[in-house]
């Protein structure tokens, strides 16, 4: 492609940019407005600048240029000037790479800042070999757009187009998705699309990016409906397909939809499926869209044919609260409505448990039933653990520090085998000892304040010792939150690393615990003695005993043993029991 420095600037009266080719800055240059408020560059001009030209735009009077609203790179930071990028001199080696459909696939989420001690693109590289051997297939990778700052979670991004310069810039994206193809794993891109960050956002200053009229967490709202946001639709549109088609990434993780605040006929989402959907045509590879979504509405991943807007997958929460507060007795807060089995058993057979029930948290109705005759649970992406659940505690703490070995054992069984989309939140495969914290590095301390104030408002309800946050600005919060890699080696680190490699060969092995359908997915189980068989497909079953005690599970079928996490054992004759110790489960061939 010939790099662009054209942009779209309806809020002003005058552009000229600036550009430093390694000689120093030039005399500024006046560009073109046409008749879509477009600023063109004359041809001439950015024919001299080329490839690595740092630039920056001069509004109105101003004289202290600001970065391009669709800059591919901030080698100096977001204030700084931009560097023009062409994303096709880099030279794939992925021409046989075609893709993986989502359903049947597990996802590892990581954060490059924490994955490693170098915290870069390239050194992520250097571990994609475990993920292999664990049976990864998708590496979703949170947040690469330019920050303000050096490390952080990443969704405070204002530079959506750049790819964060402490994690090596565009070039080492472009290396890390090119490695994980080789090795047979998609990639997975989280991209937030619901608000821009709080330092070094200058896109309002081009144009209406913002509607001041929509109030959320994190400021103004992004104008998708109002005067003006055709431009801003196609700015969003445009940034998930230069991931998808310049960088060679098999999905896009949407963070918090609900936020997205569009009053059009045809939402935002349902738009951005169909110019998803016919790029994967021109591409020959599936390409997903999964959504965060906290509204549990299934029209999300209804078919835009349908009546839905037509997203690959979403998140579901209600199975992340209803297998911890299982596993942990944590009744608070939002887990208040998900005590008892019972509620685990709705969620793996109906696919949402507030599907237009009463939810004591919201102090309402919530959601909408799911079609599970139109509707697979591959839709559906799951897990006991992830960046949120994580790093929202006061301190950042792991289910694992909550939880023994053989709790963990069985939560892993229950995420891999239900016939969802699981998820592996990194390290977590292991028991990492370390916690994912809240972090950030704002230049401008008041922000970090602002910002922990704002989630400690927010998780009130919850009962955790609020005195136990560390500093999200203090740099060891950062550091305590990556990933100790010599861990896995031993004791009872080893032991579940292996029990998760063997649950994904499982996978593999027995076609019916990946069985999407729900009508090949049903329960029973006792609330008072604390078991739950999960039948699956027509001829597996999971038995699971959430409780310390042993447990006799009665089956309505002869069972051959399959895997076993804990002590465990099956009976014959004309009662076939499976015999569980406490936090135990097997999976075992019924019939």
């Amino acid at each position: 492609m010939t790099v662009s420095f054209d942009v779209w600037a309806p809020l002003c009266r005058r552009v000229r940019l600036v550009a430093d080719t390694g000689e120093g800055p030039s005399e500024p240059v006046d560009l073109e407005r046409d008749a879509d408020d477009w600023w063109r560059l004359p041809a001439p001009v950015a024919a001299r600048l080329g490839d690595d030209a740092d630039y920056g735009y001069l509004l109105d009077g101003d004289e202290n240029p600001v970065p391009d609203p669709r800059s591919r790179f901030q080698p100096h930071g977001v204030h700084g000037l931009s560097r023009a990028v062409d994303p096709d001199l880099f030279n794939w080696t992925d021409r046989q790479w075609t893709g993986r459909q989502l359903a049947g696939g597990v996802i590892y989420e990581l954060h490059v800042g924490t994955f490693t001690a170098e915290g870069t693109l390239d050194a992520a590289i250097g571990r994609l070999d475990h993920l292999v051997e664990l049976g990864i297939d998708f590496v979703e990778v949170m947040p690469v757009n330019a920050f303000n700052g050096e490390h952080g979670w990443g969704y405070d991004g204002v530079g959506w187009y750049a790819v964060h310069h402490a994690y090596g810039g565009p070039g080492a994206y472009q290396r890390f998705v090119d490695a994980c193809h080789a090795r047979g794993l998609a990639v997975i891109q989280d991209v937030v699309y619901n608000h821009f960050g709080p330092s070094g956002n200058y896109a309002p200053r081009f144009g209406p990016y913002l509607d001041d009229s929509l109030s959320s967490p994190w400021g103004a709202g992004v104008n998708l409906s109002g005067p003006g946001s055709d431009p801003v639709r196609r700015f969003i549109i445009d940034n998930a397909l230069m991931w998808l088609r310049d960088y060679h990434v098999d999905g896009l993780r949407l963070d918090a939809v609900h936020a997205l605040v569009d009053t059009r006929a045809v939402h935002l989402l349902e738009e951005l499926a169909g110019e998803v959907e016919a790029l994967s045509a021109f591409e020959r590879r599936p390409l997903s869209l999964v959504a965060e979504s906290d509204q549990n509405d299934p029209r999300l991943i209804t078919s835009r044919d349908g009546g839905g807007y037509g997203l690959t997958a979403q998140w579901s929460d209600d199975f992340h609260h209803a297998l911890v507060t299982n596993l942990t007795g944590d009744a608070t807060g939002y887990y208040a409505d998900f005590a008892g089995l019972g509620a685990l058993a709705k969620v793996l057979e109906e696919g949402f448990f507030h599907n237009g029930t009463h939810s004591s948290f919201r102090g309402r109705r919530h959601g909408r039933r799911l079609d599970t005759a139109t509707i697979p649970a591959s839709r559906l992406v799951v897990c006991s653990d992830n960046h949120d659940q994580i790093g929202n505690r006061a301190d950042g703490a792991r289910l694992s520090t909550r939880l023994g070995v053989p709790q963990l054992r069985i939560a892993a069984a229950l995420t891999l085998l239900n016939g969802s989309t699981p998820m592996v939140f990194m390290g977590q495969e292991w028991a990492a000892s370390t916690p994912w914290a809240f972090f950030s590095s704002h230049p401008e301390p008041e922000l970090g304040a602002a910002i922990t104030e704002g989630r400690l408002r927010e998780f009130a309800g919850m009962a955790w010792d609020h005195a136990q946050v560390p500093d999200p600005q203090d740099p060891e919060t950062f550091e305590r939150s990556k990933l100790r890699w010599s861990e896995i080696d031993g004791g009872d680190h080893a032991e579940l690393w292996r029990t998760y490699r063997d649950l994904i060969e499982l996978r593999r092995r027995y076609p019916d615990l990946v069985d999407p359908r729900f009508d090949h997915t049903s329960t029973r189980y006792s609330e008072d003695d604390h078991w739950l068989v999960l039948e699956r497909g027509r001829g597996m079953a999971l038995v699971v005993n959430f409780g310390a005690a042993r447990v006799e599970v009665p089956m309505d079928a002869a069972v051959e043993p399959v895997y076993a996490i804990g002590t465990a054992s099956c009976t014959g004759g004309d009662a076939p029991t499976v015999r569980l110790g406490g936090h135990s489960a097997a999976v075992v061939r019924v019939g």
